[in-house]
């Protein structure tokens, strides 16, 4: 996978890189990338470089204080190599950038795609905490890229690993000169003064998991990642973060430099019908020692996600009591949302329901029937896997002997298309517009579901439970 495609990097932005662990490299891939697209890619740095590191440009300009008077000579540069990096003057083998008004500035009056800065230094180190007046990140970047190198993982926490180590004793306790984790690593990159410090109001954080080289130091930035974008409760009790997403990555991987994308997935379960099929609810119905709701939602709580939503309707007081016990066990966060218009025994308004009381940074929604107590745990992870891996893959759905069934996955593009579906139309009915993604699984569990009471039946036969 491409960076500039896993960063989603959109016309007109400006990009910082941040922290530590490959800027530089990210930077450059980065820029090399959209010029094969066509695109005219400007770049600079707010703070300085080594001087060797211009020639891995295409093209390089110093500007010295006169910035206005080499616009000219910028465009020049830009029309012959599509991708130049602009600074102001060398010393010491250093170059030195431009300041970050005159990145502003410069983005404004320059006809350029996209406008990359490095916008920290950390003397080659794999990890940083700021220090004083640092990053120095334009005002009008828009998205801003926090680096952090995963070799710093089971180093000692000390200056020789780590620039600026001593705020992470301050701040969380950890021990200096002990071995680094990979939660410690996640915990700073989200802190706002760590991480996240210098971000602009409004600018998109994506941050890069780097050096991902091996199987070892890719688990270790998938659990790193599962951490930083853990949501937290904010003002009335929603759930918020600050991080976008977060790419996993290695610069020199032979597949490409983006190895996944792990994203916010919620969960949208539909607990709501009437089950006149069933003739009595099929969410309360017994399963394994619970109910089907109780069963469903455990699993859920322990897969890869950010948080559950349940919608209810029918009976709605039964199904919160018998999620009770749940809500204070660990994993994804479970919330409730009542459907007002379950009576009308119409999908769509539970899925809408669900789909609103989802946290506003949440990248996607898995959708998950509340009857469908066989379903595989090993299921929810190959889709989100599957989503993970690879871009343009924006509706995931399982299927088994060719035929597709649930749970779907929708990224956030499409859910303002679902969420203007009237009554009669379903989230089916978007699929026929899209290239849908299915992912072939071992499982029937995606295509059983619990309607009549014959279902039941055999349901709990293939579990041996009767």
């Amino acid at each position: 996978m491409r960076l500039c495609d896993a960063l989603a990097i959109g016309r007109g932005e400006i990009v910082a890189f941040v922290g530590a662990g490959g800027k530089t490299s990210a930077l450059l891939t980065t820029g090399r990338e959209l010029t094969t697209d066509g695109w005219r890619v400007l770049a600079t740095t707010t703070t300085r470089i080594a001087e060797a590191e211009l020639a891995l440009a295409p093209a390089s300009l110093a500007v010295g204080d006169d910035l206005e008077g080499r616009l000219a000579d910028i465009w020049r540069l830009l029309s012959l190599h599509r991708f130049v990096f602009v600074y102001r003057h060398v010393s010491d083998g250093k170059a030195f950038g431009l300041a970050p008004d005159a990145v502003d500035w410069l983005a404004d009056r320059m006809n350029s795609d996209a406008l990359l800065v490095e916008a920290d230094g950390a003397r080659r180190l794999p990890f940083k905490t700021p220090r004083a007046r640092e990053p120095v990140i334009p005002a009008g970047t828009t998205l801003v890229v926090p680096v952090a190198g995963l070799d710093v993982i089971g180093q000692p926490l000390d200056a020789a690993h780590v620039y600026n180590p001593a705020p992470l004793t301050e701040i969380y306790g950890f021990p200096p000169g002990m071995p680094v984790y990979a939660a410690w690593v996640a915990q700073a990159l989200r802190h706002p003064e760590i991480g996240l410090r210098g971000a602009p109001p409004g600018a998109r954080v994506v941050l890069l998991l780097n050096k991902a080289d091996d199987p070892v130091r890719r688990a270790q930035g998938q659990a790193a990642a599962r951490i930083a974008l853990r949501p937290h409760r904010g003002e009335r009790g929603r759930l918020v973060s600050h991080i976008h997403s977060t790419v996993i990555g290695s610069m020199v991987h032979p597949t490409g430099p983006a190895l996944e994308v792990r994203r916010r997935v919620g969960a949208v379960v539909l607990a709501a019908g009437r089950s006149t099929r069933m003739g009595r609810s099929k969410v309360l119905l017994p399963w394994d020692g619970r109910t089907v709701i109780a069963s469903i939602v455990e699993r859920l709580k322990a897969a890869d996600l950010s948080e559950v939503v349940v919608v209810t309707g029918h009976e709605h007081a039964a199904v919160e009591g018998a999620l009770n016990g749940l809500h204070g066990l660990g994993g994804a966060p479970v919330q409730l949302a009542h459907n007002p218009d379950y009576r009308s025994g119409e999908m769509i308004s539970s899925f809408q329901t669900g789909l609103c009381a989802l946290s506003e940074g949440t990248s996607a929604c898995l959708l998950v029937l509340g009857d469908q107590p066989l379903l595989s745990p090993r299921v929810m992870w190959q889709v989100l896997e599957a989503y993970a891996r690879g871009t343009g893959r924006s509706i995931v759905a399982p299927s088994f002997g060719r035929r597709r069934g649930h749970p779907v996955l929708f990224d956030r593009m499409h859910w303002p298309e679902l969420l203007a579906l009237k009554p009669g139309e379903a989230p089916r009915d978007l699929l026929g517009r899209y290239a849908v993604y299915h992912v072939p699984v071992n499982s029937a569990s995606i295509l059983q579901d619990i309607d009549t009471p014959a279902d039941y039946v055999r349901a709990r036969r293939a579990m041996g439970m009767d």
